[in-house]
């Protein structure tokens, strides 16, 4: 196909680039780090462990807050990592802890600080309300050392051990006595328990009979670090005493005029040796304790099957058909037969009249090219282990990055599509292409953002971070679409295997099944079908602070998709046809475009039965986020449905005979 021998170039350049190989096996960052005692510190061994705190998130609330929100100890924040452009756009604040470690020394009840709240203090009562806060809606801490997230592990029901990847601040007992699991002790109705000691368990391989460590001497590489948060009533804050069994409980009344209350801040530290696990394995624990996992890869491939089988009837049935229906017309050589035409030959001289709202479809066209290659790209890249869960923020800033950089695609496939309408207003076509799709996914990220910054979340992007996505936008992407654009209308307008008559045919009356709105409705329940598993696990790791990991399936599944929206579009496609009705083109880009609706329902189920959130702002910050994904899957699905639709067109009519 024309369009599509011009765009494949085009890409070849911007995959040439991207796909240059790299002599280094390790990511940068991504490299094991050596540590060793203090007397061993060398230019490839240290012995300071560095432990990060990121903000803290909750299953009740969409707004995340950064560590410092809640008034515990801070450490050094102007050393803080610099976060790249994904980090930033999810949240993340990654600050220096107030935790000093060092390699193989072991601590008992160190103390980090103390914080004093009085009553007579507005500022005290202020923090001391939102600590509070925080507690009853079971927000999460989020720590890292090594480039791994800190783990609380504790038991399930089924006797196995959940590891999670954040903690809670605390917990607040309710009246009815529920809400603290975690210890019988804690157990006194509407009183909260800051979980101010953290017990932190250093597991790591040594490197005496490796390699890397023999020249250290006592040195290894961390594979693990576990928490155990605990609250404990210190009497004595000078010395305080680990041991102790009594924990701090607080009221939920108010500080009285006079009153005071000091939170003493401990923890511990311990080393564990474990040879028996290398380096490169050291997330398996985690993976391996997810819950549903092992129950959710047998629902992956039962519904790949099940899908791969459907689609495999699809394409007999089509193949079949089509081959009896071609051999027919084209035995159709006599006056007298031509008379009888019926089917889909009928309608060859109105099948590609352009439709109604041509220059919006090529948009939406050219805007979906972008976001399939920006998808194919990204999910090759992270079944690479390029995007792992290590590489923080990649997985964002690999997609925006490429979002950005695919202007040129867009353009080219909307300006050819248009001319091929016999559209004359090129200039709007392109400013179009360049501006509504990413306009409207940036204006529902500024909103979502206004509403974070008045909530003084984390989450809230920085004003200079939303010029430089500014910059992004208008520096480079519409310059591109403007290239691509160039090149698009340069060429000559797409030849279609058939004339278009210059009076319209009219469209007989159309049974329930081939009428336009029961067609889209069913056209998007297929493939949804091979989706909403994985559905489960990327709104988990979107909501419920979980890793997404499974790319390899992700990636199965996108190919399944693929297949999915072209065999439904096409099918319905031909029995619009055949029914005589020619106004295919909205209709093919909206059947495969339904599916995003019934992604949108299930969105909507997730946060109904997976989801506590109660707030309004969390509320409008969840659809306002769905929205934007609805969206993008919107003229993902559309575009792959309306070009699969578009080929097999132009196949069918240029075998056979008309006059």
């Amino acid at each position: 196909m024309n369009l599509l021998s011009g765009l494949l170039p085009l890409l070849g350049v911007v995959l040439l680039h991207l796909s240059t190989p790299t002599q280094a096996f390790y990511l940068p960052g991504l490299a094991p780090v050596n540590f060793c005692k203090k007397t061993d510190v060398s230019s490839t061994c240290k012995s300071e462990i560095l432990l990060y705190v990121n903000r803290l998130n909750t299953e009740e609330s969409v707004i995340p807050y950064e560590y410092h929100h809640f008034d515990f100890c801070l450490g050094e924040e102007q050393n803080s990592p610099v976060e790249n452009l994904g980090q930033v756009v999810f949240g993340e604040r990654i600050r220096p802890g107030p935790y000093k470690i060092q390699f193989l020394e072991n601590q008992q009840c160190a103390a980090a600080c103390v914080k004093v709240y009085k009553g007579d203090d507005p500022g005290s009562n202020r923090r001391m309300m939102v600590l509070k806060k925080g507690i009853s809606l079971n927000y999460q801490h989020h720590w890292i050392v090594d480039n791994m997230p800190v783990t609380w592990c504790y038991p399930l029901e089924n006797g196995k051990q959940y590891c999670g990847i954040g903690f809670p601040m605390g917990c607040l007992v309710r009246s009815d006595g529920e809400g603290c699991p975690i210890n019988s002790i804690y157990n006194q109705p509407m009183h909260y328990y800051p979980f101010n000691h953290v017990d932190l368990e250093i597991t790591y391989h040594s490197g005496q009979s490796e390699d890397w460590g023999i020249q250290f001497g006592n040195s290894g590489r961390i594979i693990s670090v576990k928490v155990t948060p605990r609250s404990i009533k210190h009497t004595d804050p000078k010395h305080p005493n680990c041991l102790s069994t009594e924990p701090l409980a607080i009221s939920e009344n108010s500080l009285k005029a006079g009153e005071q209350l000091e939170i003493v801040y401990t923890y511990s530290v311990k080393f564990v040796k474990n040879d028996s696990i290398k380096w490169s394995s050291r997330w398996d624990y985690i993976l391996e304790s997810m819950p549903h996992t092992n129950i959710q890869w047998f629902s992956i491939l039962n519904s790949l099957v099940i899908v791969l089988f459907l689609s495999g009837m699809v394409a007999m049935i089509m193949l079949r058909t089509l081959h009896k229906d071609i051999a027919r017309y084209n035995q159709m050589d006599s006056g007298e037969d031509a008379q009888e035409e019926f089917g889909w030959k009928l309608v060859h001289g109105d099948v590609f009249r352009p439709p109604r709202k041509g220059m919006l479809l090529s948009v939406f066209l050219g805007s979906g090219v972008q976001v399939l290659v920006m998808s194919m790209i990204t999910l090759a890249f992270a079944c690479l282990g390029f995007l792992s869960p290590a590489n923080r923020g990649a997985l964002m800033t690999c997609s925006m990055v490429l979002f950005v950089s695919l202007g040129t695609p867009a353009g080219y496939v909307s300006a050819r599509i248009y001319k091929s309408f016999g559209g004359l207003k090129w200039k709007s076509n392109v400013i179009l292409t360049s501006i509504v799709c990413p306009g409207v996914v940036f204006s529902l990220f500024f909103v979502m953002n206004l509403v974070l910054w008045w909530e003084n979340s984390s989450g809230a992007v920085p004003f200079s971070t939303l010029i430089a996505l500014l910059a992004l936008w208008f520096g480079v992407s519409v310059p591109l679409t403007f290239v691509g654009a160039y090149f698009g209308f340069r060429k000559r307008a797409l030849e279609h295997p058939v004339r278009t008559n210059q009076i319209p045919r009219q469209i007989p009356d159309q049974s329930i099944y081939t009428q336009p709105i029961p067609g889209i409705v069913m056209g998007g329940v297929l493939p949804f079908g091979c989706i909403f598993i994985q559905l489960f696990f990327i709104l988990s790791s979107l909501w419920s602070s979980q890793i997404y990991y499974m790319f390899g399936f992700l990636f199965l599944v996108f190919v399944i998709l693929v297949i999915t929206c072209s065999e439904t579009t096409i099918l319905l496609c031909y029995f619009h046809l055949c029914a005589e009705d020619y106004h295919w083109w909205w209709r093919s880009f909206l059947t495969s475009g339904f599916t995003a609706v019934y992604l949108f329902i299930y969105c909507c189920h997730y946060f109904v039965t997976k989801l506590s959130i109660k707030d309004s702002a969390s509320t409008f910050l969840y659809f306002g986020y769905t929205a934007i994904m609805v969206f993008l899957f919107f003229l993902l699905t559309g575009t792959i449905g309306f070009f699969a639709c578009f080929w097999f067109i132009r196949k069918i009519y240029s075998v056979v005979k008309v006059d």
